[in-house]
C-alpha cells in the first residue's frame, strides 16, 4: 500500500483525498476525503483574473489540508488546477500561495487531462466488467466528456460550467425564460464542440460525475442528509432528471436552500449544472445516469500510485 494525498482545485470548490492504494489490486481505502466551496473561479469569466478574496479562501482550505496530510503521513502529493486558473492572467499568484502552504507546485493541466484523469476516477470500479462509457463531469467552469472501455478512446473539455454559465447569464431570481434560453444555448454550442472529438450517442453507459450530478442524485433518492454511500453508483432516470431541473428552474434561492441536501455552496449554480445534466442526457438519448462519488480526485490520486 502507498499513502498517497490528491488536492483537485476547480473553479467553485477544493477537495482532498488522503488514501492507501495498492495498485496490484485496485483496492482504494480512504482516509480523509473531503471538499471545500471556495469559488476561487469567482468573476473570472468576466474579468480574466483571480479574485484576492476568492485567492484567499482557497489558501486558508490549503492550510488546512496541509495539517490533515501532515497528521496522517502521506508519502506523495499532486495537486492539480483545473478551469479557473488556466483561464486567469494572474495564476501565478496562485500558484506560488500553494507552494509556499503545501510544499509542491499546483499543475495546471490541460482540459484533456483533466478529462483522462475523470475517466480513470469514475470507471476503475466498473471497468473489467466489458463496459463502453461516456464519462460527463460537470465542473464550476467546464464539463469533460470522455469515452472509452479499459482506456480513454477520445476526451473533450468544453468552457460549460455551473459557475460559469451562472455568473454569464442569470440575474433573477428564479431565473427568467430568457436567462433559462441563453444558457441552454450556450450547453447546445458546447457540445457541438464536444461531439468534434466524442460521440455523445451509441450504446454507452452515461457515468455523471461532481457536485451537480451527485446533488440531483440525492435529490431523486429523496434522502434527508447527504450520503455518499448511497449515491455512489445510484442510477437516476431521464426522466427523474428532467423533474428535477424543471423543480429547480421554478424555485427561488430560498426554496432551494431549504432542501435538505443541498450545501449551501451550491445553492446558487445548481440550476446551471441541472441544465447541463438534462441537455446531456437529450442529446446522447441516455436514459438513466449512473452516478458516481469517484472523479478527477481518485483518477489524480491513482497517477501518483
Amino acid at each position: 500500500m502507498t499513502r498517497a494525498a490528491a488536492i483537485d482545485c476547480g473553479t467553485n470548490s477544493i477537495r482532498l483525498l488522503i488514501a492507501d492504494a495498492d495498485p496490484a489490486t485496485g483496492e482504494l481505502i480512504d482516509l480523509d476525503r473531503r471538499m471545500t466551496i471556495v469559488r476561487l473561479g469567482q468573476g473570472v469569466d468576466k474579468t480574466g483574473r483571480l479574485a484576492p478574496e476568492a485567492l484567499e479562501r482557497t489558501f486558508a482550505a490549503c492550510r488546512e489540508y496541509a495539517e490533515a496530510i501532515k497528521a496522517h503521513g502521506a508519502d506523495k502529493i499532486r495537486f492539480v488546477a483545473t478551469s479557473a486558473s488556466r483561464d486567469a492572467e494572474n495564476r501565478d499568484d496562485f500558484v506560488r500561495g500553494v507552494l509556499d502552504i503545501l510544499g509542491v507546485e499546483p499543475e495546471v493541466i490541460s482540459g484533456e487531462q483533466e478529462a483522462a484523469f475523470s475517466f480513470t476516477g469514475a470507471t476503475k470500479e466498473l471497468t473489467g466488467q466489458g463496459g463502453n462509457y461516456l464519462v460527463v463531469d460537470i465542473g464550476g467552469g467546464s464539463t469533460e466528456f470522455v469515452t472509452g472501455g479499459e482506456a480513454v478512446e477520445a476526451a473533450r473539455s468544453v468552457d460549460i460550467g455551473c459557475v460559469r454559465l451562472t455568473e454569464r447569464h442569470i440575474r433573477n431570481d428564479p431565473p427568467t425564460s430568457h436567462e433559462i434560453a441563453a444558457i441552454r444555448a450556450d450547453i447546445d454550442a458546447a457540445l457541438d464542440l464536444a461531439e468534434e472529438a466524442v460521440e455523445l450517442t451509441g450504446e454507452r453507459t452515461l457515468v455523471g460525475l461532481a457536485g451537480s450530478v451527485t446533488t440531483i442524485a440525492a435529490i431523486a433518492l429523496g434522502l434527508d442528509a447527504y450520503d455518499s454511500e448511497a449515491i455512489h453508483h445510484s442510477r437516476i432516470s431521464f426522466d427523474q432528471v428532467a423533474e428535477i431541473t424543471g423543480t429547480l428552474l421554478a424555485s427561488t434561492h430560498d426554496e432551494r436552500a431549504a432542501i435538505p441536501v443541498m450545501h449551501p455552496g451550491r445553492v446558487d449554480v445548481i440550476v446551471s449544472g441541472a441544465l447541463v445534466l438534462h441537455r446531456v442526457m437529450e442529446r446522447s438519448g441516455a436514459r438513466e445516469v449512473v452516478v458516481s462519488e469517484h472523479d478527477i480526485l481518485d483518477g489524480i490520486l491513482w497517477s501518483l500510485v
